[in-house]
C-alpha cells in the first residue's frame, strides 16, 4: 500500500460527492459532454457525476491500489480510469467532445515542503511558477499547495475554452487561484466561492470550499470573486476582489481608506533554522541552548529575542529569549567570529553538523552559520513589530533595557526608529480601531500567516494622519492600558517626521 499522506489523501464522502454533483446539476444547471477528475482516488465524484448523463467520463490517479478499486466500483462503460502521474500527464488530448467540459474533483491537499519532507515523489519539479522574486523566489517557490498547483495548470492547459473547474480545496487555495486569474489574465466568467465545515466531512480543521470556476473562450475577466455558505448557497455571504487594482478580503466602502504604499520598509525577522542552538533562554543569568545545556559565550554577538507568540503588550523591554546573530548582513563572511568571540565560535562548531543539514536552499554555497533577515535595520534602537500569525494584530514597541538591539523572529515583522516617541505614535496609529479595520478588509483571518510584508506595506502613514486626530490616540492609549504619554507636540512631530523623510531605516 502507498502511503496515504505523501499523497494528501483525503477522500470524499460518497454522500458529499453526490451533494457537490446535485448543486452543479439542479443549482448551477450545467450540463457536461465530458466529465474529468485528474485525481479521482476510489473513484466517489466519477461516480457521483454519472448523474450528468455526460458522454465520456475520465479518471486519472497515480495510486494503482485506488485505481483497482475504481474499476471495479464503476462498470459504466463510458468511464475509463488511467493510472498516471497527474504532474506528467495530459488530460485534454482524451477527449472527443469539447462542447462542455467539467472538470470535477478534491486535489491533494498538502505542500510541496511536505512532500519532501517525507520523501514523497507524488509531487511536481520544483519552479517558480508565479513569477516571484529575490527570496521569495527561493522560499516560496519551494513550499507550495499541491492542490492549487494542480487547478492553476487546469486552468492552463484550457484556458481560452468554456470549460468549468469545480474543485474541493482549502479557502486559501481558492483565493490564490482567484488572484492568480487576475494577475495572469485569464479569461473567465465567474468565479465562485462555497465554503463548507471541512471537520464534518473530512474530520480537519481548516478553511474549506467548493470552488467553481467558469473559464472562457472570449474576453471576459470579473473583478470579485462572490462567497457563499454551501448551506445556503443562494445567498451571497461576502465578496473579495480588486478596487483600483488592489486587491481585498472585504469589498466594504471604507476599505480603500488608507491603502497606499508605506514610507517605512516593514522587515522581517532574523531567519537561521537552528533554534535548538542559535537561540538561547536567560534563567537566573544564566543562558540555556535548546538542549538544556548551560551556554557559556561572549555577550558581544547575543541579542534580546522576541518570538511571534510574545507579541502580547502594546511595549516590550524585558526579554527571556536571546538570540546569536553571526552576521551584519547576508552572507557577509563568518571567519572573524574565531578571532572576536572565540567561545561563542567554538560554541558554534560543536554544532556545525546542525547547521549543515538545514534543508533550505538559501544556505547553499553561503558561510558557515549564515543567517538571513540581517541589516543595519536590525540593529536598530527601536522598533515597531508585529507577529504575522495573530488573526487580531498587536503591534508592539520593541527596545532592550540593556540598551541592546531586539530581534524578531522570522515570522515577525517590523518597523524601524531612532526615537521611542515616534515608535510609540506609530504603535498607536497602527493599533487605532480605523487602522485595525483597514487591516481586516486586506488579509484574511483564517490564513496560516494573515499578516505578511506584502499586506503591511500597504499601510499608508500619509493617509492616517490625516484621518486620525489626537483623540484619537487618547483612546488607544487608553483601551490598551497605557499611562498618558502621548501628546499633542508629540504627534506634530510624527506628522513632521513623515513629511521630512527622516525614515532612517526605510
Amino acid at each position: 500500500m502507498i502511503d496515504k499522506r505523501g499523497y494528501g489523501d483525503y477522500q470524499t464522502p460518497s454522500e458529499f460527492a453526490d451533494r457537490v454533483c446535485h448543486y452543479l446539476k439542479d443549482v448551477r444547471h450545467i450540463a457536461p459532454s465530458a466529465v474529468i477528475e485528474p485525481t479521482c482516488g476510489i473513484g466517489n465524484f466519477l461516480k457521483s457525476s454519472l448523474m450528468f448523463d455526460a458522454k465520456e467520463y475520465y479518471g486519472i490517479e497515480v495510486n494503482p491500489d485506488y485505481c483497482s478499486t475504481c474499476k471495479r466500483s464503476i462498470t459504466d462503460k463510458r468511464v475509463k480510469v488511467i493510472n498516471s502521474d497527474f504532474f506528467s500527464f495530459s488530460s485534454k488530448s482524451l477527449l472527443t467532445d469539447n462542447s462542455q467540459i467539467l472538470i470535477i474533483g478534491n486535489p491533494p491537499w498538502v505542500t510541496n515542503s511536505t512532500l519532501s519532507f517525507i520523501n514523497s515523489d507524488n509531487s511536481p519539479a520544483k519552479s517558480n511558477f508565479k513569477g516571484l522574486r529575490g527570496i521569495d523566489a527561493i522560499t516560496g517557490a519551494s513550499n507550495f499547495d499541491i492542490c492549487e498547483y494542480i487547478i492553476l495548470q487546469l486552468i492552463n492547459e484550457y484556458r481560452d475554452t468554456n470549460t468549468i473547474i469545480a474543485m474541493l480545496c482549502k479557502t486559501s487555495v481558492a483565493r490564490n487561484v482567484f488572484k492568480e486569474l487576475k494577475r495572469t489574465y485569464v479569461n473567465f466568467l465567474s468565479c465562485d466561492i462555497l465554503e463548507f465545515d471541512a471537520s464534518e466531512v473530512f474530520g480537519v480543521s481548516t478553511g474549506a470550499c467548493l470552488l467553481i470556476l467558469q473559464l472562457s473562450e472570449a474576453s471576459s475577466s470579473l473583478d470579485t470573486c462572490n462567497v457563499y455558505d454551501f448551506d445556503e448557497p443562494q445567498t451571497i455571504k461576502s465578496q473579495i476582489g480588486y478596487s483600483d487594482g488592489r486587491f481585498y478580503s472585504s469589498l466594504a466602502p471604507e476599505s480603500s481608506r488608507f491603502d497606499g504604499h508605506c514610507c517605512f520598509e516593514w522587515r522581517q525577522g532574523v531567519k537561521h533554522d537552528c533554534s535548538k542552538i542559535m537561540e538561547l533562554t536567560v534563567r537566573d543569568g544564566t543562558l540555556y541552548n535548546g538542549s538544556e545545556d548551560i551556554v557559556h559565550i561572549e555577550p558581544d554577538i547575543v541579542y534580546p529575542l522576541i518570538k511571534s507568540s510574545m507579541f502580547k503588550s502594546p511595549i516590550v523591554h524585558n526579554f527571556s529569549k536571546r538570540v546569536i546573530v553571526t552576521q551584519k548582513s547576508p552572507r557577509e563572511r563568518t571567519e572573524h567570529l574565531k578571532k572576536d568571540v572565540p567561545m561563542t565560535w567554538e560554541y558554534l562548531n560543536e554544532n556545525i553538523s546542525l547547521f549543515e543539514s538545514r534543508k533550505s536552499s538559501i544556505y547553499k554555497d553561503a558561510p558557515p552559520f549564515s543567517m538571513f533577515g540581517v541589516g543595519s535595520y536590525s540593529y536598530s534602537r527601536y522598533k515597531v513589530g508585529v507577529s504575522g500569525f495573530y488573526k487580531q494584530p498587536m503591534f508592539s514597541v520593541l527596545y532592550s533595557d540593556d540598551g541592546k538591539p531586539v530581534m524578531t523572529d522570522d515570522t515577525s515583522y517590523f518597523i524601524s526608529f531612532d526615537s521611542f516617541d515616534m515608535a510609540y505614535v506609530a504603535m498607536l496609529l497602527l493599533n487605532s480601531q480605523e487602522v485595525q479595520g483597514f487591516l481586516m478588509s486586506i488579509s484574511f483571518s483564517d490564513a496560516k500567516r494573515p499578516y505578511t510584508k506584502k499586506v503591511l506595506n500597504r499601510i499608508d502613514f500619509g493617509k492616517i494622519v490625516e484621518a486620525i486626530t489626537i483623540d484619537a490616540l487618547y483612546n488607544v492609549e487608553h483601551e490598551l492600558h497605557l499611562r498618558p504619554y502621548i501628546s499633542s507636540s508629540m504627534y506634530e512631530d510624527f506628522k513632521d517626521f513623515l513629511e521630512d523623510g527622516q525614515m532612517r531605516f526605510a
